[in-house]
């Protein structure tokens, strides 16, 4: 998938854990896996916003875009 979800990333930055994360952001551990293993179709921005609010960062700092073989390829 070419959005690709760097929290795990910032959770290193901020020295956090998963758990406590989840808590403060008001969803469950399992959904922020599903979020931050990639595996997520979509985010609220009222998810976004919060977990931005949390680990004082900008939503660049959590998504980019990475473009894929498709993409790379000439047409």
């Amino acid at each position: 998938m070419p959005i690709v979800v760097d929290v795990d990333v910032m959770l290193a930055r901020r020295k956090m854990a998963v758990g406590e994360l989840a808590d403060k952001v008001g969803i469950t551990p399992a959904n922020l896996a599903v979020l931050k293993n990639g595996r997520a179709k979509a985010v609220r921005f009222t998810t976004l916003e919060a977990l931005c609010r949390v680990l004082r960062c900008q939503p660049g700092d959590l998504l980019r875009w990475e473009p894929d073989d498709e993409f790379l390829e000439p047409s």
